[in-house]
């Protein structure tokens, strides 16, 4: 059975989520989750009090992959994508010097250390919603439920839930690709940044 997560962001600039050319990406901040999704896990990411105070949805995906190992940063695909900060050099990761986001004393956070980097993990999707600034607080009307939960929601992601819940999370879902025809709806809420992005004010609640 397939997971849902969902989580407050409370920095939405571009980095995670990264959208370009289709593809939606968390490759760096969350590191539990990227760690822990797999192919066909629902994640839905709500605006933070501090972001936006109505907990506007920022993206809904569905992840179509999962790469381990540090593929992502590795493989020449994705060096032109935002978030692929850490290049692969000399047997070891380091940070893409000039990357739009994080800095080289993130690494460790964002990948793991040397020499395993149990981090270095990276989730896409090509079945997504992205909202953004254009986000909205509809659901809460619609989705009472998720509504409660969202709000009382602290750091961390959520990922078990009671029948109840879980199913009006996938009605909510449903509802989401039914109704909105473009994967990208709206711009980030915020140009990068990178000292925004940055452990305590980082993409997202840890």
């Amino acid at each position: 059975m397939a997971k849902i997560y969902f989580y407050k962001l409370t920095v939405d600039a571009g980095a995670a989520p990264c959208i370009k050319n289709g593809i939606l990406s968390l490759a760096i901040c969350k590191p539990m989750l990227r760690k822990t999704a797999v192919a066909g896990d629902l994640i839905f990411g709500f605006a933070a009090n501090s972001l936006h105070r109505d907990n506007r949805l920022i993206y809904l995906a569905r992840v179509t992959r999962a790469l381990r190992n540090g593929e992502y940063f590795r493989s020449s695909r994705y060096t032109k994508r935002g978030d692929c900060i850490y290049r692969f050099r000399s047997g070891e990761f380091v940070w893409r010097k000039g990357a739009r986001y994080h800095g080289p004393n993130d690494l460790v956070h964002d990948l793991g250390a040397f020499p395993e980097y149990p981090r270095a993990n990276v989730l896409l999707s090509t079945d997504f919603r992205y909202f953004g600034l254009a986000g909205s607080d509809k659901y809460k009307s619609k989705f009472p439920r998720v509504r409660d939960a969202v709000e009382s929601l602290g750091r961390g992601q959520r990922v078990w839930h009671g029948p109840a819940l879980r199913s009006d999370l996938l009605a909510m879902a449903d509802w989401l690709w039914r109704t909105t025809r473009s994967k990208v709806a709206g711009r980030p809420t915020s140009a990068p940044i990178r000292s925004a992005c940055y452990r305590g004010k980082s993409c997202a609640v840890l």
